[in-house]
């Protein structure tokens, strides 16, 4: 593959003029811009519009030429450059598509099979290096592999317990703003204002002796009175006086 900048799939082209009208009648009119780099002005096509003769002369001349492959209206045409050797045999050179008005290169067959052999290359380079960090030697040993899965696997958990630590701190930090902190602070200010504290006297300090404890617990003794109370005798009868037996 050559450079970037002579290979023409690396390109595209459009001109926003044509791109509103563009139709299956006009297409090829279009692809033959003077400004398109995809257009060999040294075809056959360029000679049959200078003579103004109608396209289906191309099939009498030999050499280079363009013709409209594949139509799908209004978003793709195919367009093919090949080259006519007789009347009846041509040999394809390569396709070109036009997608929404933008006309691409199609790769052929030789770059996609060079475009993911490359790519296969180069992600199997990258296994071998990272598998070649992993590999060790001694000389009393010899050589064996040393992966460090578990050392990664504790590092990973480290770094998850910091992030729910620092979630749950912003989470703390985010239940309230700082003006709502500062409105909060006005207002327990303004109902101090309003309602001051009270001054309530402490009792004062128990100083006295005990000869003075014990009189004041004595005068302090509630008194228990005991009533007894007695029940009223019923008027009862004199018991009959029973005579002697002599």
């Amino acid at each position: 593959m050559g450079d970037s900048k002579d290979n023409l799939l690396w390109i595209s082209w459009h001109d926003s003029a044509w791109i509103p009208i563009l139709n299956p009648t006009n297409v090829m009119d279009y692809f033959q811009s003077t400004t398109n780099p995809f257009y060999d002005r040294t075809c056959n096509n360029e000679i049959v519009k200078m003579q103004r003769l109608n396209m289906e002369h191309l099939s009498n001349l030999t050499g280079l030429e363009y013709m409209l492959l594949h139509v799908q209206d209004p978003i793709l045409y195919v367009i093919r450059k090949q080259h006519r050797h007789s009347a009846t045999v041509i040999t394809p050179l390569a396709d070109f598509y036009i997608i929404a008005g933008v006309v691409y290169q199609a790769p052929d067959l030789g770059s996609v099979i060079n475009s993911r052999i490359s790519t296969t290359v180069n992600h199997l380079q990258g296994a071998f290096d990272e598998a070649r960090t992993y590999s060790r030697y001694h000389p009393s040993k010899g050589y064996w592999w040393e992966f460090k899965e578990t050392e990664s696997k504790d590092q990973e958990d480290e770094n998850k317990k910091l992030q729910k630590k620092s979630s749950k701190e912003k989470a703390k930090e985010d239940s309230s703003s700082a003006f709502q902190r500062h409105r909060v602070n006005i207002l327990l200010a303004d109902l101090a204002r309003k309602f001051p504290l009270k001054n309530i006297p402490y009792p004062a300090a128990n100083n006295q002796q005990p000869e003075q404890r014990a009189s004041i617990e004595e005068n302090t003794k509630v008194e228990v009175k005991v009533e007894v109370k007695t029940e009223p005798q019923a008027n009862k009868p004199p018991p009959e006086k029973k005579p002697r037996l002599v």
